[in-house]
C-alpha cells in the first residue's frame, strides 16, 4: 500500500477511536462531578442522539455505490434485501452483514462474467 493509503487508514482509525472515546471520557468526568444518584438522567440529550446519528451516517455512505452504474445499484439493492431478510430471520448482527456482503459480491461477480 502507498503511504497515502496508510495515512488515510490511520486517520480513519483515529477518527473512529476519538468519536467513541471522547464522549465516554467526557461523560465519565461529568458523572464524577455530579451526584451519583442521577445516573443516566445526568446524560445530556445530545450524547444519546450522537450514536444513532453516527450509525445513520455510516449507513448512508455505505449504501452509495462506488461507481453509480446499474450493476452497482442492483448489487446494493440485493445486498440490502439479503441483509434485511437474514436479520428478520436471525435478529442478530453478524449473519445479516455477512449475508449482505456475500450477496453484493455474488451479484458483482456474476455481472462481470455476464457482461
Amino acid at each position: 500500500m502507498s503511504s497515502a493509503m496508510w495515512i488515510a487508514v490511520i486517520a480513519s482509525a483515529l477518527g473512529t477511536l476519538l468519536l467513541r472515546l471522547l464522549p465516554m471520557l467526557w461523560m465519565r468526568r461529568r458523572l464524577k462531578r455530579l451526584d451519583h444518584d442521577e445516573g443516566i438522567d445526568a446524560m445530556p440529550q445530545w450524547l444519546g442522539i450522537l450514536g444513532p446519528l453516527m450509525v445513520a451516517a455510516v449507513l448512508g455512505t455505505s449504501l452509495m455505490p462506488k461507481a453509480p452504474d446499474a450493476v452497482s445499484w442492483l448489487a446494493t439493492v440485493i445486498g440490502v434485501l439479503a441483509t434485511l431478510a437474514v436479520w428478520w430471520r436471525t435478529r442478530t448482527l453478524g449473519w445479516p452483514v455477512a449475508a449482505g456482503v456475500a450477496a453484493f459480491g455474488v451479484v458483482v461477480v456474476l455481472a462481470s462474467w455476464v457482461l
